[in-house]
């Protein structure tokens, strides 16, 4: 595996932490992941996101699209349709989560023991 050394400093992470916030909320990864499957709409989103509030997947989706990650496209019918979908820079975002994901579930058992072990310490 190649290791990317990146110069870890106060001023080389100031540009970096907004977007590591924005793609490392709680929702944000959700939307992208399931709009890595294609196009939806606003509802079907929420559908398929538990626990999502309207205001909080418009705050996601505004955010996403501003960042460049989402497109917005709406439709000229009665009532408007409106769908989402990945830009190809949204597109990209799904490699490293999805590698992140595998992380998780490849050392989640480890990472359980760690947190009982250190509860038990309490």
């Amino acid at each position: 595996m190649t290791k990317v050394k990146l110069p870890v400093t106060q001023e080389s992470c100031r540009p970096v932490a907004p977007i590591l916030a924005r793609v490392g909320d709680k929702w944000s990864i959700l939307v992208v992941m399931i709009l890595s499957q294609g196009p939806r709409r606003f509802n079907d989103l929420k559908r398929n996101i538990d626990g999502i509030s309207q205001r909080m997947l418009t705050l996601t989706l505004r955010g996403l699209e501003r960042d460049g990650l989402v497109t917005r496209t709406v439709f000229p019918t009665i009532p408007p349709r409106v769908d989402y979908a990945l830009t190809d820079l949204g597109h990209s975002l799904c490699v490293p989560v999805t590698g992140l994901g595998n992380w998780a579930m490849a050392n989640i058992d480890a990472i359980e023991r760690s947190r009982a072990e250190f509860d038990a310490r309490d």
